[in-house]
């Protein structure tokens, strides 16, 4: 067993630190191309940005924007991948099409949104219902560990701040729930589920 969960850590922690390196990679490209990658953003109820829901999540608006994401993507990255590789990109790849998809709908006229806030967003809706779908007890106090030291985010779901997509948050925070529902381990039939 421990050697198992010494093999799930590192392959979480190879998989965030991949995910993170990819986003970096791609700003310093957008940086040296004169901002050429910004065009993958989401601009709201235009049919052809439909195309640019998944990479908009990948894409970042200068390098101040990218480290104010990176360390909670990190942080909450791994904790979610730490179950298992699998589920995380399903996790992630759910919660970034909600996410998208919410911005395309009813972002304002004319923005560009882009940016890994709306899948941050769904790690932390993610974490903190996973134990309780999972009937985990060690994912429930992760998720109240996480609600402590995260909670203040949930403000971001709220249009107080200009220039920021709250739509993008909290279309991502209902993507992490959905998401933790959608990837649940299937339980055996006839079996009751229990606590572990």
């Amino acid at each position: 067993m421990p050697n198992g969960s010494a093999s799930r850590t590192r392959t979480a922690f190879q998989l965030v630190l991949g995910w993170l390196a990819l986003l970096w990679v791609l700003e310093i490209v957008d940086q040296a191309t004169g901002n050429a990658l910004d065009t993958f953003g989401i601009e709201p109820r235009k049919m052809d940005e439909l195309v640019d829901i998944v990479p908009a999540a990948f894409m970042h608006f200068g390098f101040d924007h990218l480290v104010a994401n990176t360390l909670p993507l990190a942080v909450l990255g791994f904790l979610a991948a730490v179950r298992g590789p699998g589920r995380f990109v399903a996790v992630a790849l759910i919660t970034i099409v909600i996410s998208g998809f919410g911005v395309w709908l009813i972002a304002p006229p004319g923005s560009n949104t882009a940016g890994a806030s709306g899948l941050i967003f769904g790690l932390f809706g993610f974490l903190l219902v996973r134990g309780f779908v999972d009937r985990r007890i060690t994912d429930v106090a992760i998720g109240a560990v996480v609600a402590v030291f995260y909670g203040s985010i949930l403000w971001g779901v709220l249009p107080t701040e200009s220039g920021v997509s709250w739509q993008g948050h909290l279309f991502g925070l209902v993507g992490g729930v959905v998401a933790a529902f959608v990837t649940a381990p299937p339980r055996p039939e006839g079996v009751k589920p229990a606590w572990h």
